[in-house]
């Protein structure tokens, strides 16, 4: 019985793969015979999930069920399963939480103890820190999902971080998920340029557009166009440097959406960064870790380097030698 089962959790998943599949292939690969595949195909059908034979090919297809069937998921997938469950109830989708957690109890229910084991070991020794970010609605995620999946234009009202309200018409290409808030990234049909919108603050519009034709993306991918989005903004202040490492070495250091790397040679690059402060750009430069030459910036960060300066030779002399600050450095 237990080989009958893990022989369908394999049939299972290599019906998953969205490919045809033919029996002698099937048979083949779970090293059985073609009769024993087709007794667990019936098996399979049985058990709810929709395995359609394709006509010509003596071949087998899994297509989308109208009712959920039992699962069959080996250790690891289990396992991954749980985990997700449990990130995603602390997600930033308004609504998820009691879902996920409802599904996460009826997974565990089922779990052989062994596998509850692993999954309470790993719950209850992981910390999250940070809060999510603004919520949400699930509906607008699905509404903006298909909106992309199917290249259709779409008409939404958007706020602005300055609470300015318009009205956007534009053709979607991607929804990423960054630094705890969701993001979509469209052609802004109006302004003739891409565009990256706080999913949060705006409302979509129905019905949805006519079909488009997809445009290249700038950058080449959704996760790379946003950070160079977000890290070229109009900030407050903004600085570029030169740092002494090459563009491999920094961008180790440099988290996504922190800056914006220039490859100049093997040994140094421009990092081209922006805050709303100028404590929050010190602290950005300094934190990479790399020696750097301010190349261009506003004077406030100029004295801000100094006064930084002078407050870590203070922090290592003694009271009574020579030329020690009488007073505490200033908090900038």
């Amino acid at each position: 019985m237990a080989n009958t089962s893990a022989r369908l959790l394999r049939l299972l998943s290599l019906l998953q793969t969205g490919q045809d599949r033919s029996g002698e292939e099937l048979a083949t690969r779970l090293g059985v015979t073609g009769r024993t595949v087709r007794r667990d195909i019936v098996r399979l059908r049985e058990l709810g999930y929709p395995v359609h034979s394709v006509q010509g090919t003596a071949g087998y297809r899994l297509a989308a069920g109208a009712a959920l069937p039992p699962l069959l998921l080996d250790d690891d997938e289990a396992v991954a399963v749980a985990v997700g469950l449990r990130t995603t109830a602390g997600s930033a989708v308004a609504g998820i939480e009691e879902t996920a957690l409802r599904a996460l109890a009826k997974l565990e229910q089922v779990l052989p103890s062994r596998l509850r084991h692993r999954v309470n070991v790993l719950q209850t020794t992981t910390v999250h820190v940070g809060a999510a970010g603004p919520r949400v609605s699930p509906d607008t995620l699905l509404a903006l999902a298909e909106a992309c999946r199917r290249r259709e234009r779409l008409r939404f009202d958007y706020t602005s971080a300055h609470d300015r309200e318009t009205r956007r018409d534009v053709e979607p290409h991607s929804l990423v998920h960054f630094g705890g808030r969701w993001y979509l990234i469209a052609w802004d049909l109006e302004r003739a340029d891409w565009r990256s919108f706080r999913v949060d603050r705006l409302r979509p519009r129905t019905p949805t557009g006519p079909r488009f034709t997809p445009r290249p993306l700038p950058h080449g991918d959704p996760a790379t166009y946003l950070d160079h989005q977000l890290s070229a903004r109009t900030w407050t202040y903004q600085a570029t440097v030169t740092l002494h490492a090459s563009a491999e070495t920094a961008a180790e250091r440099v988290w996504p959406g922190m800056g914006v790397l220039e490859a100049v040679d093997d040994r140094s690059c421009l990092l081209y960064v922006g805050a709303d402060t100028v404590p929050d750009l010190l602290w950005m430069l300094t934190s990479v870790h790399t020696d750097f030459t301010l190349e261009d910036g506003p004077p406030e960060l100029a004295e801000a380097l100094l006064a930084q300066a002078d407050r870590c030779r203070n922090a290592l002399r003694r009271p009574g030698d020579a030329g020690a600050s009488d007073a505490p450095g200033q908090a900038l």
